[in-house]
């Protein structure tokens, strides 16, 4: 059974965000901001979210990074 996105979603999909974006958890709404980072994760500023390594999860909430939504375009 395939998971259902919102439009806006990462779901996976590296193609339809940008290398700027921001994405917002869909569970606790944490941003992640590429030009921050992830200092839990020790992600360095400038990471894209679509660099992110594949055990990457939210900080706050360990939501999977398929459930992240595009907030702000880069």
């Amino acid at each position: 059974m395939m998971a259902k996105t919102f439009e806006g979603s990462y779901g996976g999909d590296a193609a339809r965000i940008s290398a700027h974006a921001k994405l917002e958890c869909q569970i606790c709404w944490h941003i992640y901001d590429p030009t921050e980072g992830d200092a839990y994760w020790q992600i360095p500023p400038g990471t894209s979210f679509t660099d992110l390594p594949e055990h990457w999860s939210c900080p706050n909430c360990d939501g999977k990074m398929s459930g992240f939504m595009v907030v702000e375009e880069g």
